[in-house]
């Protein structure tokens, strides 16, 4: 069975969030398919019998929560004319810098197995940095028309810089002493879409 032919999507979210407290709690390294399967209180060989290993369980939780901010963000441009700008496109980039920790994303990386299935899902269409740009720039375009922009706004630049900051705070966060994502986030927004 692949992957993404989880029988039981409520077994699919349980393992998720548990290997998400895990990290939270234990940090990366404690992230196995038995502490996993034991946070969840599953059977013992459910994570490999459904993905395969932890490097494809890994990756499928990676996919899972970019698709789901890009889902967010699709719902984005039919909100255009509605509170500030500046809070539309925080809410978007909080979701997507809240969407993992840090620390699952650095799990992602250093294996091989996993950064390649996620480079291929996502060539393959799956829901990722690239469909949340796309979504943020229809918004932008569409609060352009609605002259909440200054003219000459380039959009598909905006919407770039704020996705590649918050992919590069995803990627370089989570250690002791790094600067607060979030505070950086809020101020790249107000640089982009001033008041």
């Amino acid at each position: 069975m692949s992957p993404r032919g989880v029988a039981i999507p409520d077994l699919r979210e349980r393992l998720f969030d548990a290997a998400e407290r895990i990290v939270a709690r234990e940090g990366a390294a404690a992230l196995t398919s038995r502490a996993v399967t034991s946070e969840a209180g599953c059977a013992k060989g459910v994570l490999h019998t459904h993905f395969g290993g932890v490097d494809a369980f890994v990756a499928e939780l990676v996919l899972d929560r970019f698709a789901r901010t890009a889902a967010h963000a699709q719902g984005l441009p039919g909100r255009a004319g509605q509170d500030t700008v500046a809070a539309n496109l925080t809410g978007v980039a909080l979701g997507l810098l809240d969407s993992l920790d840090p620390r699952v994303v650095g799990l992602a990386v250093t294996s091989n197995a996993t950064s390649q299935q996620i480079r291929d899902a996502l060539a393959e269409g799956s829901p990722g940095f690239g469909a949340i740009q796309d979504a943020l720039t229809d918004y932008l375009d569409a609060e352009l028309r609605l002259g909440r922009l200054p003219d000459g706004t380039d959009t598909a630049t905006t919407a770039l810089a704020l996705v590649g900051t918050v992919h590069h705070l995803l990627m370089t966060g989570g250690w002791a002493g790094a600067p607060d994502p979030r505070a950086q986030t809020e101020r790249l927004v107000a640089l982009l879409v001033p008041q």
